[in-house]
């Protein structure tokens, strides 16, 4: 049966209200185990990289991430459980690895790390673990309300040949399976995350960008203002539920 086909016949089944479950939940025994071991998560190796970019000289002259904010278990614990945030400076959101690289910009004088590399992947990931097991706390700014709206009208959208929305995969039929696949409610507890399908680390842009692709509509790109938008809905649709990252998930 045709993937056109199976998403079809999907959304002829009934939906079934549920309590939120997260990715993680969702797993099988083994490979929720293979994440809650520090040395089994595939993780580990961008944290260890993530941890020595936090000290690492820039080589200009300027401080380190360290040498500005310290020791990151600290200064970082629940920061990235409220990203995205509000930039004053270019009076936007941004997500966290775009703060990263403003940080770079701004106050290390050098270049941005490009996005899904493993620079930035590490880094985010370091941060971000900082949170872990804390709840998603979205960021209150008032300036953010129009920004999240359209990212809930985003993900109630239908788009591309196959004409679907987020929501009628990740809402409606959440818990159901399309084939062999199991559908998630899209709570971004985890990421960066480890998929075993794309043996690396990868970010909720490249997830977004494998939805997109996956209903067969173009891609916003990361650090678009859509894609900005549509994790700020997701996370205020998830607030309260407990990072993980770095997540594991098949």
């Amino acid at each position: 049966m045709s993937r056109a086909a199976l998403l079809v016949f999907a959304l002829a089944m009934p939906a079934v209200a549920q309590d939120r479950v997260t990715g993680f939940e969702q797993m099988s025994e083994d490979l929720q185990a293979m994440q809650n071991d520090p040395v089994a998560n595939p993780g580990l190796f961008w944290l260890l990289d993530g941890e020595t970019l936090w000290s690492e000289d820039p080589g200009t002259g300027a401080e380190s991430c360290e040498g500005c904010h310290g020791d990151a278990s600290d200064s970082m614990a629940a920061v990235a459980a409220s990203y995205p945030a509000w930039d004053e400076e270019s009076s936007r959101p941004v997500d966290l690895a775009g703060r990263i690289n403003l940080c770079r910009t701004r106050h290390q004088d050098t270049g941005p790390f490009e996005r899904e590399s493993a620079e930035l992947l590490s880094l985010s990931a370091y941060v971000t673990h900082q949170s872990k097991g804390m709840p998603i706390t979205p960021d209150d700014d008032p300036r953010l309300a129009r920004w999240r709206e359209r990212g809930e009208a985003l993900f109630s959208t239908r788009m591309g040949q196959l004409n679907l929305s987020c929501a009628q995969c990740h809402d409606t039929l959440a818990g159901g399976h399309l084939g062999s696949a199991l559908i998630p409610e899209a709570h971004p507890t985890g990421y960066p995350q480890y998929r075993l399908e794309w043996e690396t680390m990868g970010s909720l842009a490249r997830r977004f960008d494998n939805c997109f692709f996956g209903v067969r509509a173009e891609p916003f790109g990361a650090g678009s203002e859509a894609y900005l938008s549509l994790e700020l809905f997701l996370k205020s649709r998830a607030a309260g539920l407990l990072m993980e990252s770095p997540a594991i998930r098949p």
